[in-house]
Order: C-alpha cells, then structure tokens, then sequence
C-alpha cells in the first residue's frame, strides 16, 4: 500500500517482509543466524588476535602475504581484483600491513561479540558484511559470499535480529535514528523547546 504527501510517495513492506524482518515471533530466526555468524567472527578475529603474524611480534606477515597473493589475481581478461580495489591494496593497505592487521583482527573479534550478545546487531552485520565484501573484492571467495548474505539478511532485519540479546533493551534506551530513546528524550525535548520560533 503506498502513502502520497504532497512531495513523496511511501510504499509499504510486503506482508512477507514485515514477518521476516519486523515481527518478533521471527526473532528466534535470527538468533540462530546472529549466534551462527557471531561464533565464526569470533573464532577468526580470536585466533588472529593470538596469531604471531597478525597482532604479535611479526604482526602484518600473514596480511602482506594475503595482499600479495590478491595483487597476483589482477591479470588477464577477467581479473578476480579490480584494478582499483589492487591500487587501494598496493597503495594503502600494503605499505602499513602491521597497523591494517591489528584493525582486522580487532573488526573481526568486535562483529563476533556484537552479533553474539546481540548489540546494534544491525551496525555488527554491517561491518561483518563490509568486510566480506573486502575479501570478496580482494578475490577471496571461499565462506565469503555465504557470511555477506547471511550479514545482509541481519542488517534487513536489524528492528528484530537482536532482540533476543541486548538490543531488546538498549535500543529503546539509545533510541535509532530519527527518534531519540528514553537516555535522550528528555535532551530532545528540551532541545524543542528552546529552539527558536520560525519566521
């Protein structure tokens, strides 16, 4: 069903949609997908953050040795590495392996706790799916493909993916964006009322 104002239109979510991706009784769907997804981020960002060659004394080996490999992919008609994403890689993450490492292993570990406790699991799913989409770019298919629908489909249903975890109680508090939760609604009404008057 579509709703006019005098400059937009607003169509409605399908019946289908609103069950996957809005109504509670499907959140048990997703905390099976959510705790899926999170004990494998998990899993990686721990093992990297007790790795040698990610976040220990020889930190950035095993990232420059991924770099290098997804470099080698750029060639032929059909390169698995866009030439864009190869510079980004030759010219960026490369040269500052060490620092570029930690923050994977970090990001990795963050999406796996965000996911498992289920806290802003939509912004979790987010960055899980971002760098899937990294790996992907870098030529990297393996589980990759899997992980970004799985991380796509949270991000859809991120009202109700954590809301068995603790996004059923820290949402209302936060609030979302365009409404303010019960921490700064009484900010936002006070910010109403001292706004100025319009002319």
């Amino acid at each position: 069903m579509c709703r006019h104002s005098e400059h937009t239109v607003q169509v409605g979510e399908p019946p289908i949609a609103r069950l996957l991706f809005a109504d509670t009784r499907m959140a048990w769907l997703w905390l099976i997908v959510r705790l899926y997804a999170g004990y494998m981020w998990l899993t990686e960002g721990w093992d990297k953050l007790h790795s040698a060659v990610w976040t220990g004394p020889r930190a950035g080996v095993a990232l420059a040795g991924f770099v290098t490999g997804a470099l080698k992919k750029t060639g032929g008609a059909h390169p698995d590495v866009s030439g864009w994403y190869a510079s980004f890689l030759h010219e960026v993450v490369l040269p500052h392996a060490a620092a570029w490492s930690y923050g994977v292993a970090a990001g990795e570990l963050l999406v796996g706790l965000g996911l498992i406790v289920g806290l802003f699991t939509g912004i979790a799913a987010f960055f899980g799916g971002f760098m899937n989409a990294s790996y992907l770019f870098a030529g990297t298919v393996s589980v990759n493909p899997i992980f970004f629908i799985l991380a796509t489909w949270l991000v859809l249903a991120w009202r109700i993916a954590g809301y068995y975890g603790l996004d059923r109680w820290v949402l209302p508090e936060v609030g979302v964006p365009g409404r303010a939760g019960r921490l700064f609604g009484r900010h936002a009404a006070i910010a109403t009322s001292v706004r100025a008057p319009s002319q």
